[in-house]
């Protein structure tokens, strides 16, 4: 299509107003514009075209033959184009809701709240895809990720959710008696880790801690490490509000904890753009949800 012999689609939408109000002014209140901005686009559309489409006719307007032809044609055009952008906004308010979020994550803290969203809005259907592998955010395809990190996801929106202090745990049965006092203290322990994470790793860096032999590490899916670390199972690394109803009940030990890096944590990544209104409100949700002090 050439493009460049088509007038301007403003000028165009502005003239299918007039034509259909039979009144600049009426035209000007449809569009939000001014009497004098809607008179000047029908003349440029006149001038581009080279035909009078609008006539003066006692206290209103009439249209001319080429106008009545144009609006006609118009008519036709929009209201396909109308048709079109109801349908998919139709459709696209009827997908599910798609969110990624990690495995611990979503059984720790989003599942014993979930509920809540669904007695508020019994009408939006969700999928989750509890998953610990980063998923890409396609149109059409997954809305929203509940990911950990430092928000700098490039190319994505990410708003900050919760901040969580990080802590080593283990169940009361497996540490007993042993005193730990320093990170090499815990080497001899079995470790458990959520399967294609590798925070335990992570965090034995930070600590500056380099294993002499190989570690016992078992990577399991999210929502099986906490009950193996409850059962006594292993250690694990994990964010403290996950494990602050265990840690208050004493069948977990803190053995280690981090503070709050600041701008780390727990994030709502999106894609650019305009949200679509299931997206708008789960989001609205969580907010609403969100624990207060955000700091652990």
């Amino acid at each position: 299509m050439d493009w460049r012999s088509l007038p301007s689609l403003n000028s165009l939408k502005t003239f299918a107003a007039v034509a259909e109000t039979r009144s600049l002014s009426a035209a000007g209140r449809e569009l939000n514009v001014t009497h004098a901005a809607v008179s000047q686009q029908v003349k440029s559309l006149e001038s581009f075209l080279g035909l009078q489409l609008v006539m003066r006719e006692g206290r209103g307007i009439a249209l001319s033959p080429e106008g009545e032809q144009l609006f006609e044609g118009l008519s036709r055009g929009f209201g396909a184009i109308l048709e079109t952008v109801d349908e998919l906004l139709r459709e696209d308010i009827a997908r599910p809701l798609n969110i990624t979020v990690t495995p611990s994550f979503a059984i720790s803290w989003l599942m014993p709240r979930l509920n809540d969203f669904r007695l508020k809005h019994p009408d939006i259907e969700l999928m989750l895809n509890p998953t610990a592998e980063v998923v890409e955010l396609k149109p059409g395809g997954v809305d929203l990720a509940i990911r950990f990190g430092k928000g700098d996801w490039s190319g994505l929106e990410a708003e900050h959710f919760i901040s969580t202090n990080f802590a080593v745990v283990g169940a009361r049965c497996l540490i007993g008696d042993k005193c730990i006092e320093k990170p090499e203290d815990i080497l001899e322990f079995p470790w458990l880790s959520e399967y294609g994470t590798n925070e335990m790793a992570i965090w034995m860096e930070r600590q500056g801690v380099i294993p002499t032999g190989k570690l016992n590490i078992t990577h399991l899916p999210g929502y099986m490490v906490l009950e193996g670390v409850r059962r006594g199972e292993g250690i694990s690394a994990t964010a403290k509000m996950f494990i602050e109803a265990d840690i208050s009940a004493g069948n977990l030990q803190i053995l280690f904890e981090e503070g709050v890096y600041p701008g780390t944590g727990y994030h709502l990544v999106t894609r650019p753009g305009v949200k679509r209104p299931p997206l708008k409100a789960f989001m609205s949700w969580l907010r609403s949800m969100k624990p207060d002090p955000e700091a652990c």
